[in-house]
């Protein structure tokens, strides 16, 4: 049994790691020996290599075509993290000023809905019983439709199948199975 290894049998020992160059090796032609002269040159990560010119990646230990392949592998690597980063912060804004605009619009309805209800007590009241219920059919519309999103993305939708207590003597309820195509509920008999 080989002494480097401890605890279970085949179970090999932890190995401390280093995030800077974890992150580093991940680009093509960057190994573990490579990226620690990248640390030590104060280039520690992907961002930091795609800024870097070839002569500064030179002077951190690379050759030439390594120098340009790295350098062009991380602006790739660096426009795609930001670009997913973006999206990801476009996405969260979106969720929240959607969440802000139903309440902001329920809210103006209402207040809409008020004002229009105190200008029609000016008016006759005929005019004034049609434009009330108006608005507030209106309000009741878009405060609905608002409900109704936000429940959408909230809950879930439960289908269950009906069952029945059976006549045969059988004990427990059992579910329903139709015996041909025209005992099926969605079979609409002409």
């Amino acid at each position: 049994m080989s002494s480097a290894r401890h605890g279970v049998f085949g179970e090999p020992m932890a190995v401390k790691s280093n995030s800077k160059i974890d992150a580093l090796t991940s680009l093509p032609g960057i190994g573990a020996a490579t990226a620690k002269k990248l640390v030590s040159s104060k280039i520690d990560s992907v961002a930091k290599v795609a800024s870097a010119s070839s002569k500064k990646l030179q002077d951190a230990g690379l050759s030439a075509a390594v120098a340009k392949k790295v350098s062009a592998a991380a602006k790739v690597a660096s426009k795609a993290s930001e670009s997913a980063k973006k999206v990801a912060s476009k996405a969260k804004t979106v969720t929240k000023s959607t969440a802000k605009k139903s309440s902001s619009v329920a809210k103006k309805t209402a207040s809409k809905a008020k004002t229009a209800a105190k200008k029609a007590t000016v008016a006759t009241k005929a005019v004034s019983k049609k434009a009330a219920s108006k608005t507030k059919a209106a309000a009741k519309k878009v405060s609905k439709k608002a409900t109704e999103a936000k429940k959408a993305t909230v809950s879930k939708v439960n289908h269950t199948v009906k069952s029945s207590k059976s006549s045969d003597g059988r004990k427990g309820t059992t579910l329903r199975v139709p015996r041909k195509v025209t005992d099926m509920p969605w079979f609409n008999k002409k």
